[in-house]
């Protein structure tokens, strides 16, 4: 069904249908390989929370980013747990950006390949003398799958991103649960310290 339909299209319909097929490709490629990466990361850093909360370990895990990011610095500073949040999450959230533009321009190249399929289909009809239902509604389906296909590409794209959206977002929640418990033991660590400052004086 496929070939014939092929068969029977344009170059322009034969583009597009090959376009959104690159483009399907393409936003499951990126899921696939987005939601691993992301999903693994959030198990580690899950895990590296739940040793802080129950007072196994007072630093990160060994595999945390923060951790990674504590052993190259002098001291423990927000604007360093800042830094190590912001560029996990960059780094962990690269090609949501074409995600997006999949599920926003997938529909007009679908659209697009239609208007020129019903185009052809009226100036060929325009030659001949009568023109049936029977003639036209065929070449005007057919004309319709690209838009169709269009469709369909851009429901998977944006389900995608969204997906990988809220990834993002509970990755960027636990590391700065991190952090905030890095900083609280640190300040409580301080204020020990003065207060034994405070009693030996």
């Amino acid at each position: 069904m496929l070939f014939d339909y092929l068969s029977k299209s344009s170059a322009i319909t034969i583009f597009v249908i090959t376009l959104l097929s690159i483009y399907f490709v393409g936003v499951l490629w990126i899921f696939i390989y987005r939601y691993r990466l992301l999903q693994n990361r959030l198990d580690l850093e899950s895990d590296s929370l739940s040793r802080l909360y129950m007072g196994h370990s007072d630093m990160p895990s060994k595999l945390s980013v923060i951790n990674l990011y504590l052993k190259r610095s002098i001291s423990l500073t927000p604007e360093l747990l800042k830094a190590a949040i912001s560029d996990t999450v960059r780094a962990s959230t690269k090609g949501l950006t074409l995600l997006s533009i999949a599920a926003s321009t997938s529909p007009f190249i679908g659209l697009f390949g239609t208007v020129v399929g019903i185009l052809e289909t009226f100036s060929k009809l325009g030659g001949q003398k009568t023109a049936a239902l029977s003639v036209v509604a065929p070449a005007i389906s057919e004309a319709l799958v690209a838009t169709a296909a269009g469709i369909f590409v851009a429901i998977f794209a944006y389900t995608f991103h969204l997906i990988l959206k809220r990834k993002a977002y509970e990755l960027n929640s636990v590391l700065s649960s991190q952090a905030d418990i890095l900083l609280s033991k640190k300040s409580l660590d301080l204020s020990q310290e003065s207060d034994s400052d405070v009693h030996l004086g």
